[in-house]
């Protein structure tokens, strides 16, 4: 705060801003140094090209793979019928020969969730790493 004397009968006070200014200036600089410079985005697989000269890798199986499980209990794996029991011998089976083990799971309307969660779990012990969920929007879409 500054004072200023003169003919006036009293002293005025007067605000300085010139502190405050650089108060903002040095603080202004604290948050971009805080602030961090490379934008922070969602992971992202992305296919990576084939090192040349190897040999042409064979294409995926046309057909995926989709566990089905109905609303009475009973689970299909595409339109063959299996058991909860052999469930998992059968998609080890299946996914010894592919490289990628993707599979998808579906489950009618009004289906419980405990025995949805109940398939993801086997197909997750059997080796399965990547599990989709198809709803029946995807379907009529």
């Amino acid at each position: 705060m500054g004072m200023a004397t003169g003919e006036h009968k009293g002293i005025v006070a007067d605000m300085n801003v010139v502190p405050l200014i650089d108060i903002l200036l040095v603080l202004i600089i604290i948050f971009m140094v805080i602030t961090p410079t490379t934008p922070k985005g969602l992971s992202a697989l992305v296919p990576q090209p084939a090192p040349p000269g190897s040999a042409k890798i064979s294409d995926p199986p046309a057909n995926p793979i989709v566990v089905q499980v109905a609303k009475n209990g009973t689970v299909k794996i595409n339109q063959d019928e299996v058991t909860w029991e052999d469930l998992g011998a059968r998609l080890d089976t299946i996914f010894k020969g592919r490289a990628e083990k993707v599979a998808f799971i579906k489950g009618e309307d009004n289906v419980p969730f405990a025995d949805v969660a109940r398939a993801i779990d086997i197909m997750r012990g059997s080796g399965i790493d990547k599990v989709g969920l198809i709803t029946s929007s995807l379907l009529a879409g």
